[in-house]
């Protein structure tokens, strides 16, 4: 018998696995939180004797060499990638004993498209293909973008995405359960999973890869790439390099004093409660990004990299967390942080600051107006489906650094759903804008009698 246990790592939109039998387990693509893999094979009461990567990670860094160095376990990495660290190459055919004694071995399947080295592994047990992790290659309902490694490849890539379906799709039988690392939020994934599971057979019939000729999935394929977060250009590196171990321990504790003066050194201070509390009171200039959203998307998309970063946090469970998201993606340790209360975190005699929530029901009964601005945070992507006439657009992720593009006047922000607009929000708000937060959502525009166009 053999088990596969999937480790959700939510905030990326990853999952990360644990297969094995009754005495041994390979992680795949493990975060670099790795202390959840461990706890994971505890449950199970198995030894991890084999660590894999599919590739090379664009969107996170990997916990993969730390919980090889951990455990002892063999270090599995595809032949092709450039690393600078001691593994075990991993070439198209080669298999691995996982267990012994359940007969569960990995069959490397080179699947470049992703990444030029792409390698899938399909888990065998007694010779019979039972799943595939299957990386950023076949995805549930879509597959991996190919335009994270270079321009001039992303074509090509997206032509050996397509074939490497198809092979995956012709080699594997239909009932192979299908387990991508990327899809369910990723921006690594071409576009989001189709669904929380799936098997080769269910691809077959409805996955654009394989309904699809090549030229058109192509074309489409190409047609859909989105943004690319910028943080993406760090974690390829780091991950080639070889990641350092992780350290969660809490960190120094900031006082109010503190906090003014990482603000007045330009540093970054985000505090990481509900956008509603951040709302209604907070340290001016600080922002917002929410612990329960994509903090560590969103943060180390928007942040300047390497620039100090101090958390406030409503509980130590809170900031716990955070820092578990964002060791995910490159930011280690933050400067200091402060839980508790949000009047703790202002000096003496200092107010904290805030402004105001609304609907799109509010804003239909004021715009359009002199002196009103509304300001649309969502991707292009999202705008072409409909967009509130004479909204100027921006996206989220470019805002910092577009401040001095938006109108004068009282700026009302919004996205899809109100997240996004919190954040450009504070930015605003920091910036010393007139703001309001639009927390609503963006189908509600038109029917409070906005006046929505089509792109």
């Amino acid at each position: 018998m053999f088990f596969v246990d999937t480790i959700e790592v939510p905030g990326l939109g990853n999952r990360s696995y644990l297969a094995g039998g009754g005495r041994t387990a390979v992680a795949v693509d493990p975060p670099r939180d790795i202390d959840q893999v461990i706890a994971a094979a505890a449950r199970r009461g198995v030894r991890i004797s084999h660590v894999v990567e599919t590739h090379v990670h664009n969107d996170y860094v990997t916990g993969g060499l730390e919980l090889a160095r951990v455990t002892g376990a063999a270090y599995l990495v595809p032949a092709g990638a450039a690393v600078s660290f001691e593994r075990l190459p991993v070439g198209d055919g080669d298999r691995t004993v996982i267990d012994a004694d359940s007969g569960l071995t990995l069959r490397a399947v080179a699947t470049p498209g992703h990444t030029p080295h792409h390698t899938s592994y399909v888990l065998e047990e007694s010779g019979t293909a039972v799943s595939v992790f299957t990386g950023g290659s076949l995805l549930i309902g879509t597959v991996g973008r190919p335009d994270l490694v270079e321009p001039r490849l992303t074509e090509r890539l997206a032509r050996a995405q397509y074939a490497s379906a198809h092979r995956l799709a012709t080699e594997l039988p239909d009932d192979t359960a299908v387990l991508p690392t990327h899809g369910f939020g990723s921006f690594c994934a071409s576009s989001q999973a189709a669904g929380e599971s799936s098997t080769i057979g269910k691809e077959k019939a409805s996955n654009g890869a394989l309904t699809r000729d090549v030229d058109t999935f192509v074309a489409d394929l190409l047609a859909g790439l989105g943004d690319i977060p910028a943080y993406y250009a760090h974690m390829g590196p780091a991950n080639a390099a070889g990641p350092a171990p992780v350290d969660l321990t809490p960190p120094a504790v900031a006082d109010a004093d503190e906090i003014a003066a990482r603000l007045a050194a330009g540093e970054w201070v985000v505090d990481l409660r509900n956008r509603v509390a951040f709302a209604a009171g907070h340290v001016a200039g600080s922002v917002n990004f929410e612990a329960g959203g994509q903090l560590a998307t969103y943060l180390a998309w928007l942040i300047p990299w390497g620039k100090p970063v101090t958390l406030l946090a409503e509980s130590a469970e809170q900031l716990a967390a955070a820092q578990r998201e964002l060791v995910r993606v490159g930011i280690d340790r933050p400067a200091a942080a402060a839980t508790g209360e949000a009047g703790r975190w202002v000096r003496e005699n200092e107010a904290l600051a805030s402004f105001p929530r609304a609907t799109f029901a509010d804003l239909a009964g004021r715009y359009p107006a002199d002196g009103v601005v509304v300001l649309d945070v969502r991707r292009t992507a999202e705008r072409a489906g409909g967009f509130i006439e004479g909204s100027v657009h921006i996206p989220v992720h470019t805002l910092h650094r577009r401040l001095d593009e938006i109108p004068e006047g009282t700026v009302w922000v919004h996205c899809a759903g109100g997240m996004r607009a919190a954040i450009a929000a504070s930015l605003l708000d920091a910036a010393g804008r007139a703001v309001v937060a639009v927390d609503d959502g963006f189908d509600a525009a038109g029917n409070a009698g906005l006046t929505v166009r089509a792109a």
